[in-house]
């Protein structure tokens, strides 16, 4: 008798429709600001998030703190981790970044209010349709005018405009960046050096103005992270630190004031090795039909010659499908990965194919992205640990 062994399905590819998608309109960082202003006065901004109004509002934006690392270190942040429920005069909860959960795409959702799809900044490098150049956000390398790249006013500018003494209090080689002025700027700006100093000044500044909207930020932790790993001393150490500073900063809170510390995104620690690492350099198939790949590891644009693009998303689909959501440009868009909406002039920015991790894993580029590829802690996708950042509030 012939036994015939069963025929297993093929694993199906994850379906991007089932994406976490971020929380545009009501528990994202872009709904931040604009609803701490509008509860200082400022006109014609509005969400449905819920915070009740302050005079005087600081926001302490710390790169790199998620939510899920920060509740699994109660032992290294006492402070931050008293505000997680009530205690302290504190209450605290989830937002989630935005897609993608990195830097420059957060600091401009934060800044202008406004979601990925919208201020045009949907990742770490995207390519630049004028020129066809890729190009990192973070470092605005190639050069662009930032204005005619991001062109909405800031929330700090529109506060300012309305009579609410706005300044933000960060490093000084900051000041004068692209990424500064297109969504960090209005008011005045303030580098300091030290953490100490910028949180002893940050609350000078919530006491100088009846109403105060006051921005301040520290990236170490995110540096560390990088570098080391969110499961090194090097990390915890900065953890460690930070949470010291935010005390510091909400012992001189002056009265009628609310503190509001967040993060830009979360992280996760890829292991090396050939299976968590996929070397887009190396890999003959998801490089056919490519002509740029942007993004970065855990969030990858991809860019495909005239023609191409169905044939990339059909490969990418079939190469790393089980651990990626991956969508064309339409279905990324569609299901609102960059927000509800998409400005056309934002449109062309995006992938022809969106990549986002799922699981443990990240597509490094060794010959392209050296420095990236090295990286211990990586972040930019839609799982809770690089999605969820935090949401504590101290008031006086």
């Amino acid at each position: 008798m012939v036994h015939i062994a069963p025929a297993w399905p093929e694993p199906e590819p994850l379906d991007p429709l089932g994406a976490p998608v971020p929380q545009y309109g009501t528990a994202s960082l872009a709904d931040l600001l604009p609803t701490i202003a509008a509860g200082l006065g400022v006109a014609d901004l509005a969400t449905t998030m819920e915070l009740a109004p302050a005079d005087r509002a600081c926001v302490f934006l710390i790169d790199g703190l998620g939510w899920e690392l920060l509740r699994a270190h109660p032992e290294e942040a006492p402070f931050l981790g008293s505000l997680l429920g009530t205690s302290f005069n504190g209450t605290g909860r989830p937002l989630t970044a935005g897609f993608p959960s990195t830097t420059a795409t957060s600091l401009a959702s934060v800044g202008t209010g406004l979601p990925p799809g919208a201020h045009g900044l949907p990742g770490y490098t995207c390519e630049d349709p004028a020129t066809g150049a890729l190009m990192n956000q973070l470092r605005w390398y190639p050069w662009t005018d930032p204005y005619a790249w991001q062109p909405y006013p800031t929330v700090f500018q529109l506060a300012d405009a309305a009579g609410v003494h706005t300044c933000q209090v960060s490093a000084p080689n900051f000041q004068h960046t692209p990424l500064t002025k297109v969504a960090l700027s209005g008011g005045t700006f303030h580098g300091r050096l030290s953490g100490e100093d910028r949180m002893d000044l940050a609350a000078q500044q919530l006491a100088a103005g009846d109403r105060s909207l006051v921005y301040t930020y520290y990236s170490e932790v995110d540096g560390k992270g990088h570098r080391y790993g969110v499961d090194s001393d090097a990390w915890r150490g900065q953890l460690m630190y930070v949470d010291r500073l935010a005390q510091r900063l909400a012992e001189q809170l002056p009265p009628r004031s609310a503190l509001y510390i967040t993060a830009d995104h979360g992280m996760i620690d890829i292991p090396f090795d050939p299976e968590s690492r996929i070397d887009f350099d190396e890999d003959w198939e998801l490089r056919a039909g490519v002509r740029l790949l942007g993004g970065e590891g855990r969030a990858r644009h991809v860019y495909a010659h005239k023609g191409a693009a169905a044939d990339v998303l059909a490969v990418w689909r079939e190469v790393v499908g089980e651990q990626m959501w991956v969508a064309s440009r339409e279905e990324a868009i569609a299901a609102g990965w960059f927000g509800p909406y998409v400005d056309d002039r934002v449109r062309a920015r995006i992938g022809d194919v969106v990549a986002a991790a799922h699981a443990d894993m990240v597509i490094i580029a060794t010959e392209q992205e050296p420095r990236e590829s090295e990286m211990v802690g990586m972040h930019g996708s839609m799982t809770p640990m690089e999605q969820l950042v935090p949401l504590l509030e101290v008031r006086t």
